[in-house]
């Protein structure tokens, strides 16, 4: 993925920072930020804007997995649209993640201040808007402040 623009790079530190200081306060995973690549296990290689997956995956991986692509489609993805990226295009990602394992993903839009909400076995979910967005049972008690992003 080539490097974004000031403003979306901003706004995926900050998404980044919160996820992290809710996976710091809590314990239960690991947080990567979109340097971090995934072989999914359709073989496509993918690198989410931000993405977690619970401490037990992470652990049950070898140090040389560590190192690598890891081998695995994270339980959680966002996806941050930037100016050159295409919807369609981010959609169709999104339901990959979905088809190789992720139980839980939004796909963050800053120009139409939408979240499309991406969860196992259900019809994606639109919102308009919204100031904050709640991890559900996958990632308890956090929040996901837009405010800060919009």
């Amino acid at each position: 993925m080539p490097p974004t623009g000031g403003e979306t790079g901003n706004s995926n530190a900050g998404i980044t920072a919160q996820l992290w200081l809710w996976n710091n306060l809590h314990k239960l995973g690991v947080v990567f930020d979109s340097s971090t690549g995934f072989k999914l296990p359709n073989g496509a290689d993918r690198s989410p804007d931000a993405a977690w997956i619970p401490l037990e995956k992470w652990q049950a991986l070898t140090p040389q997995q560590k190192e690598r692509f890891l081998p695995l489609s994270p339980d959680f993805v966002i996806e941050l649209m930037s100016p050159s990226d295409s919807l369609e295009t981010t959609r169709k990602k999104m339901q990959e993640y979905l088809d190789n394992g992720t139980r839980l993903g939004w796909l963050i839009n800053r120009k139409t201040r939408e979240v499309e909400i991406y969860r196992q076995g259900q019809a994606v979910e639109i919102l308009t808007n919204p100031e904050s967005l709640s991890g559900e049972s996958i990632l308890p008690e956090f929040s996901l402040n837009l405010t800060l992003i919009w």
